[in-house]
């Protein structure tokens, strides 16, 4: 049997003024945890980002596409391999082989979003090109094009999932877990009332081309995600490279990554303040719990207490709850009694060199 390893990240993070993620009025995200108010930014949300990294440090071909063009997508491949096929005869072969292999489309788009790699659209297209594959049976048809569409998942498939309402047969599950980040503080959210000048406008106008207002907040954030490497090794067909790669690139999006909302407007990208990664050999453990009790305001800011109050929650459940990591980095000197100090480009190092050496043949 499988040995559990997980791979908990926690990170303090500060944000000036921004709206980096908001709700359908426009407002920035919020959430109540401890009965205060908090700024919030969605797991969706960081997410994307961290994907959109992904595409930075994976080939094309790792990664997946979520989009309800996936009708699209196969034609493309059907008439790279066939060239003697019309544009409609390749979307039509790809619709019907979509639709067989059980996801339903509405004007050649599918219904819903649908994550997707090149390499599963080229299966695809390999079927219904197949010269056999016409004569056999709907029902051996409906299974390969299941098949053809459930291998060479992507990593970001892998890592993230995929659910696809019209057949279950057809989810991944998720190995990673990303966790709503919350302050650490309570967050009352802020309004910028603001002026535009019309460049052309007569010297002696003095009123504005434009006025309007954005609503933003600032937060210290305390952020949490974990994956379960067993299981994305058995999603990435046991391959201890393939997943040491995905752990390191998980770890540089998830620390260095920002939704990219309002960024024009605010240019919040900031990086960690603080960074604790733990490999652990029972259950992730969410260090939430560290700010359940808010902040309160203070004229030196959040972040030492941030950390400090990291600190002392994870000693505490580290202690009574669960058993110490198996390792742990941290990047971060106030954070030196819970790991070994590392910097960032060490710290995804020693987590590729980790996994490799955990997930080599005999280790697990």
């Amino acid at each position: 049997m499988m040995k559990k390893v997980f791979v908990d990240f926690h990170v303090i993070q500060t944000v000036p003024p921004s709206c980096v993620n908001r709700d359908d009025t426009g407002s920035p995200k919020t959430a109540v945890y401890g009965g205060v108010r908090r700024a919030r930014v969605s797991s969706q949300s960081w997410k994307r980002a961290m994907r959109k990294m992904f595409r930075e440090h994976f080939d094309e071909f790792e990664l997946g596409q979520r989009t309800k063009k996936i009708v699209a997508l196969v034609a493309e491949k059907i008439s790279a391999c066939d060239k003697a096929k019309s544009e409609e005869q390749s979307k039509k072969l790809a619709e019907e082989i979509i639709n067989l292999a059980g996801v339903t489309t509405k004007d050649a788009e599918a219904k819903a979003l649908f994550f997707m790699t090149g390499k599963q659209a080229e299966n695809l297209a390999g079927l219904v090109l197949d010269r056999d594959f016409g004569s056999k049976k709907d029902t051996q048809k409906k299974k390969e094009a299941q098949i053809a569409l459930n291998k060479n998942q992507g990593v970001d498939i892998a890592l993230f999932g995929r659910m696809v309402a019209d057949d279950p047969s057809l989810n991944a599950d998720a190995s990673a877990q990303v966790a709503h980040s919350i302050s650490t503080h309570r967050v009352d959210n802020e309004y910028d009332y603001f002026t535009a000048v019309d460049d052309l406008a007569p010297e002696d106008n003095a009123g504005a081309g434009m006025i309007g207002t954005v609503e933003y907040n600032s937060s210290t954030l305390y952020r949490y995600a974990t994956v379960a490497a067993h299981e994305l090794f058995k999603q990435l067909a046991e391959e201890p490279d393939a997943l040491a790669k995905a752990i390191k690139e998980f770890a540089r999006a998830f620390i260095a990554s920002m939704p990219d909302g309002k960024q024009n407007t605010f240019a919040n990208r900031t990086l960690p303040d603080a960074v604790l990664v733990a490999v652990r050999a029972d259950q992730p453990v969410n260090l939430a719990g560290a700010f359940e009790e808010a902040i309160r305001s203070k004229e030196d800011g959040f972040v030492k207490e941030s950390i400090k109050k990291l600190k002392g929650h994870a000693q505490k459940v580290y202690g009574e709850f669960a058993c110490a990591p198996a390792k742990s980095y941290v990047i971060n000197a106030d954070l030196s009694e819970l790991g070994v100090p590392v910097d960032f480009k060490t710290l995804l190092d020693e987590l590729e060199k980790e996994m490799k050496d955990r997930f080599s043949p005999g280790n697990n």
